[in-house]
């Protein structure tokens, strides 16, 4: 079975990403084309980047990098819940994403994003990072506005419209992660 990785991309505290994150899992979890899983970065604990050797080395050196890198392995397929900071993707998520390089290749990504303006160019600066790391991003994407779509600004409440927008999303990332496979090789341990 395809497996998709729900990533939350903040550390911040009181951050909205994790009630964004519970609720794309939440539709998820009723679809059956696929396992879906939410991590969390924070639960990782990791350091700003503390490897010697490059990732595309693939011989990490630390626990908290092994760890990760096991995680990310075992998936075919991202949904990136980011929010946007000065018009790019969090520190943090950032951060995670450059500990790793081949973990990620051949292989697809979804993103949610919120902020003052939907978050999109935090997404149009993950592209441009995806696009690096050989990971496929489909087009479909779900932008929620701090103004709109939360209660002061940290209650989240999505308009009803954006349920069926992550669904169209989630079909695009099942779709490219299972078209992939073929080119994805076993990343050893």
């Amino acid at each position: 079975m395809t497996k998709i990785a729900i990533i939350l991309g903040s550390t911040r505290p009181g951050r909205n990403g994790e009630a964004v994150a519970n609720w794309v899992y939440d539709i998820a979890k009723h679809r059956d084309d696929a396992e879906y899983e939410l991590v969390d970065i924070a639960e990782y604990n990791l350091p700003h980047l503390d490897e010697a050797i490059p990732p595309s080395m693939g011989q990490y050196a630390n626990a908290h990098t092994k760890a990760w890198a096991a995680k990310i392995a075992s998936f075919d397929g991202y949904v990136f819940v980011t929010p946007e900071y000065n018009h790019s993707t969090s520190g943090a998520l950032k951060n995670a994403i450059d500990f790793l390089y081949g973990e990620w290749n051949n292989k697809a990504a979804g993103f949610v994003s919120y902020g003052g303006a939907g978050g999109t160019r935090a997404v149009e600066h993950l592209r441009l990072i995806m696009g690096e790391l050989q990971v496929a991003d489909v087009r479909a994407q779900v932008a929620l506005s701090l103004i709109t779509d939360f209660v002061n600004y940290s209650q989240f409440a999505p308009a009803s419209y954006h349920t069926p927008a992550v669904d169209t999303m989630l079909d695009q990332v099942v779709a490219w992660s299972k078209a992939l496979s073929s080119l994805r090789r076993p990343i050893a341990a």
